[in-house]
């Protein structure tokens, strides 16, 4: 019974990250490097994979040091552990994928300040058990990587005729250049974010929002513990 309720809790934390609080489609989060990267598919895949290796395992590291890090220091010490795992995966990048470490360029190191692993580290790792949060940071990290893949694809798609490089289009397709640019990023993220939005609606499934009315936060589906003053009554 406990493995069983252990393994559909290890589940649902992937599906929570993948599908139910996605960090693109549903918290909106980590815009920039969305908009900045996912010029194509190719580029989009890579910056996922490699915000998915600094999320699990800085979410794994933060679960298994909470008990020992300080509280008033917590905020500098998840920083640094992120900033280190980020500082691994560009030298990997660097050494075995120079080509994808040159077109994602500044956004390699800007990890550190995604606001989807703090905002995890936070939320999450630092007040559940490692394994756990491993796979939190798992989800959230395919969901990411999901996101930026399917962004990059349709802009490569519509503004070159190609995905991950690979002409797909007919010769005498034109490509809509605007795609592939800035603006597109805004254009197709939005349209996105609109069918996402209408089809859900359609679906008549109600979101589940927090008590606190931010979704997403966990408040709401009981993943965070609630605080309790030194009487042990609720907050």
């Amino acid at each position: 019974m406990k493995y069983s309720m252990f393994k559909s809790t290890y589940v649902e934390r992937l599906y929570n990250g993948i599908i139910r609080e996605n960090p693109i489609f549903v918290l909106t989060l980590g815009i920039c490097p969305t908009l900045a990267v996912t010029s194509s598919a190719t580029n989009g895949f890579g910056m996922g994979l490699t915000t998915t290796f600094v999320l699990t395992f800085s979410n794994f590291l933060i679960a298994a040091l909470r008990k020992v890090i300080p509280d008033r220091v917590r905020v500098p010490s998840f920083i640094v552990i992120v900033a280190t795992l980020v500082t691994a995966a560009q030298f990997l990048l660097q050494a075995y994928v120079p080509s994808l470490y040159e077109s994602l360029g500044i956004y390699i190191p800007l990890i550190v300040v995604n606001c989807i692993i703090l905002g995890r580290a936070e939320s999450y790792a630092s007040k559940n058990p490692a394994l756990a949060s491993l796979f939190d940071g798992l989800g959230m990290g395919l969901g990411f990587t999901l996101a930026l893949t399917i962004l990059g694809g349709l802009r490569e798609l519509i503004g070159a005729g190609t995905l991950f490089n690979y002409p797909l289009l007919p010769s005498f397709y034109q490509p809509v250049t605007i795609a592939i640019l800035a603006p597109g990023a805004f254009l197709v993220l939005a349209c996105m974010i609109a069918t996402q939005n209408y089809l859900r609606k359609k679906s008549g499934k109600p979101k589940k929002n927090c008590s606190c009315g931010v979704e997403g936060c966990g408040l709401c589906q009981g993943e965070l513990p609630t605080r309790k003053d030194e009487k042990g009554e609720k907050a």
